[in-house]
Formats: C-alpha cells, sequence, structure tokens
C-alpha cells in the first residue's frame, strides 16, 4: 500500500485538459476544416482548432459541444465523436497541456455564421498552425477516410437529398480522389445505404434524362460493410 500511495502522490500533480475539435465540411469541391487564428500569445497570428480547457464539473463530450458553439452553431453539426488525446509533455511551450481532439462533420447544404477570427480552411493547402493542431487536423481527415469506406458516414457531409452526381462530388472531395459515379451508386445500394426518394431532378440546360433523388437510408452512424477496411482505397472507383 505504501508504493502504491507514493505512486498516487507523484502523479497527482493537475495538468490542463483541453477539449479540441476538428470540423470538417465539403464546399465548392474541397475538404475543409474550421479554425479561428490566435490573437495572443504563443504563437499569436497562427490558426487553431476551436476549443480549450475542460472545466471540473464536464465531461470531454460537454465541454467540446459547449466550446465549438463560440466559433459555429453546434446544431449544424450532422456527427460527432472522439477522435484522439494528445499527451506529449511539450506540445504546448509555456505549460502541461493534455488535448483530447472530437471529430465533427457539417453536412454541405449548412453554412453556419462564423466569428471574425474563424474561418474554413482547405485541409491541402492548411495556413501555419499552432502547436500540433495542423497533424490533429490530418488525423481527422484520416478518421473520416477511413470510415467512409466501411460506413455511411457519408450522410453527415451531404445533402438529405442528392443525385448521384452530387453525392460522387461530395464523396471525391472528402476521400482526395476521383470518384466513379456508377460504382460509388453501386457500392452503397449493395450496401443498403441510400435509397431513392420518389423524385427526380431538374433537368439542366442540356435537357436529358432527369436524374433520380436519393437520400441516406439512416441518419444515424452505422458499419455497412465490416470487411471493406481490408480493401484498397479505390472500392468507390
Amino acid at each position: 500500500m505504501t508504493g502504491e500511495r507514493t505512486a498516487i502522490e507523484h502523479t497527482s500533480e493537475a495538468y490542463r485538459h483541453d477539449a479540441l475539435a476538428v470540423v470538417l465540411r465539403v464546399n465548392g469541391g474541397r475538404l475543409e476544416v474550421l479554425l479561428w487564428q490566435r490573437g495572443a500569445q504563443p504563437q499569436a497570428g497562427r490558426w487553431a482548432l476551436p476549443g480549450g480547457p475542460v472545466t471540473a464539473t464536464e465531461r470531454l463530450g460537454a465541454s467540446a459541444a459547449r466550446q465549438l458553439a463560440a466559433k459555429v452553431d453546434v446544431r449544424a453539426l450532422s456527427h460527432l465523436e472522439q477522435l484522439e488525446t494528445r499527451s506529449d509533455p511539450d506540445r504546448h511551450p509555456l505549460a502541461r497541456i493534455i488535448a483530447t481532439a472530437y471529430l465533427g462533420l457539417v453536412p454541405a447544404d449548412a453554412d453556419p455564421t462564423l466569428p471574425a477570427d474563424t474561418a474554413w480552411q482547405d485541409v491541402q493547402t492548411l495556413p501555419a498552425t499552432a502547436f500540433d493542431h495542423g497533424s490533429i487536423v490530418g488525423s481527422g481527415v484520416a478518421r473520416l477516410r477511413s470510415k467512409l469506406s466501411y460506413t455511411n458516414l457519408g450522410f453527415a457531409l451531404a445533402e438529405p437529398s442528392f443525385t448521384i452526381s452530387r453525392l460522387r462530388d461530395v464523396y471525391a472531395a472528402a476521400l482526395g480522389y476521383d470518384v466513379s459515379a456508377t460504382n460509388l451508386q453501386r457500392v452503397l445500394t449493395r450496401r443498403n445505404a441510400i435509397e431513392p426518394t420518389g423524385q427526380t431532378a431538374v433537368p439542366g440546360r442540356a435537357g436529358g434524362r432527369p436524374a433520380t433523388v436519393y437520400r441516406f437510408r439512416s441518419r444515424a452512424l452505422e458499419v455497412t460493410d465490416p470487411f471493406a477496411t481490408l480493401r484498397p482505397p479505390t472500392a468507390f472507383g
């Protein structure tokens, strides 16, 4: 017991614990992340993930939601899940701060109002980021791309209803490579992830046959193909 008590006392120093959010959306053919520009030192002027300290009475998820509300309407989020915890003692230059990051997704038809210091940034061309936040963004993008291969998570990025052509554009931007509309429809239909709404889209200027409008069968996360992660990333075309 003495050894156990000594170990507990040795590790009882309190550290700050931050909750951060990697919020992603597809817009204009790009996958974007929500960042805010720091106005104070350390690393003033660099771009950071929304978040901050967890209070003594909060759970991590509640803290992430509360702090997101200061930057973006949380109701705009269609999905939120815990991503990872960073505990490198040197991740912050002034103090020992542990951070737990969450992955949040915003559908393509949402356009929440943002504060002046906050903006959507292309994940492929991030500005200079604070601390390890650029690396955490990378983890969020990797998690999204992985889950798109074996779940129905596309529902969280797409509009409530869509043509296959439009859905293809969303998947291509999120995955970072071109996607065949025919293959995407075949895969998602076989997995019972999407269904026709019974409506058709208004034809464009070129005319032609009106496109069928689809929707995701469920707007809650479901595993649709548990073996897809063993396949190459070209499963959608």
